[in-house]
């Protein structure tokens, strides 16, 4: 990687790169100011900074996204791994402190609790207020989590994926069937258990592509020969049993335990439980915060 020279000191070069990552993440200044709580203008300058020391371009606008260049591409992973040895730095300078200290990125499911996270996170942020814990989404789900948690995006992520990539280890937390969930109203509501084929002609609710639950159903669909119609994808699973309740659509999701309204049927069919479990990679070694925060999440698994 070409040597950066300095704008103001050392703090400034990595800010500077941590700007460089997060841009490359969001595609957006916006958003990667949002992210850095920072003013755009003040990230819109760095890149402007960081670009004028390289000499040359990061970014150019594809559409209404920033996207990298082919220059940009190949210092990414450089600027990713100079980041990610500072913080190793500081981790390892700090071993004999008692306090933990540094940035945990926590990627997480918008509106399902896997566990009591609210409370993991008051009490972690009481045990070791020099820890900064971010908590992030996104709208591919699982898929998403674990590509942004391979891509050193991450620190930590809950994973429903039924494979895991390689250099990733994930702890179980939590397991839970799918069933039908159906409209009260429905024809065959009144029933204790249906199978996917009595409901192959049923118009459905279901997640995004990318979500753990759905790649899950979609391969027993596929192994029974079934091809269904879904007329609604949302981004997590209580809303596809709300969808379910108005009638819009059936839900074959797993049961998360959330308030549903209609009628709730056991599935026939043999389909894997959704197995929700904390993810992270085993190289390079996760900090002390974060592994801190994985065994205080893990400890308060149902």
């Amino acid at each position: 990687m070409p040597g950066i020279d300095l704008v103001d000191d050392v703090r400034m070069e990595t800010r500077l790169l941590e700007q460089f990552v997060t841009v490359a993440a969001e595609g957006s200044v916006t958003r990667a100011a949002e992210r850095l709580w920072a003013a755009q203008s003040t990230v819109s300058a760095g890149i402007a900074s960081l670009e004028r020391s390289l000499g040359t371009r990061l970014f150019e606008r594809g559409g209404r996204r920033l996207v990298l260049t082919p220059t940009g591409a190949d210092l990414l992973p450089h600027a990713r791994a100079v980041l990610e040895s500072l913080d190793r730095m500081r981790d390892l300078a700090a071993a004999s402190d008692a306090e933990l200290r540094g940035r945990v990125r926590l990627g997480i499911f918008t509106s399902m609790d896997v566990v009591d996270l609210t409370g993991v996170l008051r009490d972690f942020r009481r045990q070791h207020p020099l820890v900064a814990v971010e908590l992030m989404t996104s709208p591919s789900g699982t898929t998403g989590l674990v590509q942004d948690l391979v891509a050193g995006r991450l620190d930590l992520a809950y994973t429903g994926l039924p494979n895991t990539p390689s250099g990733v280890v994930v702890e179980p937390l939590r397991e839970m069937p799918f069933r039908v969930f159906l409209a009260a109203d429905h024809p065959l509501a009144g029933r204790r258990s249906v199978s996917l084929a009595d409901l192959a002609d049923e118009t459905f609710v279901d997640t995004a592509h990318g979500f753990g639950n759905r790649m899950i159903l979609d391969a027993v669909l596929e192994r029974l020969g079934i091809r269904r119609r879904v007329v609604a994808e949302m981004n997590d699973m209580p809303a596809v049993v709300r969808f379910a309740s108005a009638g819009i659509g059936v839900g074959v999701v797993p049961d998360s335990g959330v308030r549903f309204d209609g009628a709730v049927l056991d599935l026939e069919d043999v389909v894997e439980p959704l197995r929700i479990g904390l993810a992270m990679r085993a190289d390079p070694e996760p900090n002390r915060a974060t592994q801190a925060l994985a065994r205080a999440i893990v400890a308060a698994r149902r």
